[in-house]
């Protein structure tokens, strides 16, 4: 059976990728399962960049145990089109790592308090990078297009899904059950989509 091991040491995003991939045929262990511990400097640019640094990063530091794992690592955040896609690429370092996402998120809504709705134009982005034992890589992208609502609703979910309203759906993404999620996020897209890239590795 394959090995994938995720670049990540977020236990909501952990439980997240293994509701996504639970009909796959991969055991699929976080950094901390498989034993690594390690920093790794995101620098990148873009999603895609730093996802495929953190993925090379793990790849690069693989216990013997796990020689022939595949590393995926991914790399999301929220762009909100009237703060200049803000807070972007460094979501999860906006306000400071260890700031409560409540209080980020409120930030956020005050910055947005008189943006009209037709401008409240936001998407989550989820870029997904994996390195293979012989250190080829592949990296997909997704999104999920919506707006920022005005007030935080729901409890499922984590970040800043209460804020994230999608139209279409008259809910924000905090407020859908987490298979429901799942079906429509921009992680749930991009891991799909890497999982049908590399279906041929799988071991039934």
């Amino acid at each position: 059976m394959t090995t994938f091991i995720f670049a990540t040491g977020n236990a909501h995003k952990v439980r997240e990728i293994r509701e996504i991939l639970q009909d796959v045929p991969a055991e699929i262990l976080s950094m901390k399962e498989a034993g690594i511990e390690t920093e790794i400097i995101e620098n990148g640019t873009s999603f895609e960049e730093n996802a495929l640094i953190k993925a090379r990063t793990i790849a690069g530091v693989l216990p013997e145990a796990y020689r022939d794992a595949i590393v995926l690592a991914d790399d999301s955040g929220l762009e909100i089109d009237a703060l200049n896609k803000e807070p972007g690429i460094l979501s999860a370092r906006y306000m400071g790592e260890d700031t409560p996402y409540t209080i980020k998120n409120n930030a956020l809504l005050e910055r947005m308090k008189d943006v009209p709705v037709p401008e409240r134009t936001a998407r989550f982005v989820c870029a997904v990078a994996a390195v293979r034992p012989d250190g080829s890589h592949h990296i997909v992208r997704e999104t999920i297009e919506g707006k920022i609502g005005f007030e935080p609703r729901g409890e499922n979910g984590f970040g800043y899904d209460p804020i994230f309203y999608l139209p279409d759906l008259s809910c924000s993404t905090a407020e859908l059950p987490p298979e429901e999620k799942n079906a429509v996020s921009h992680r749930g897209k991009a891991l799909r989509a890497m999982t049908a890239y590399l279906k041929s590795n799988l071991t039934p």
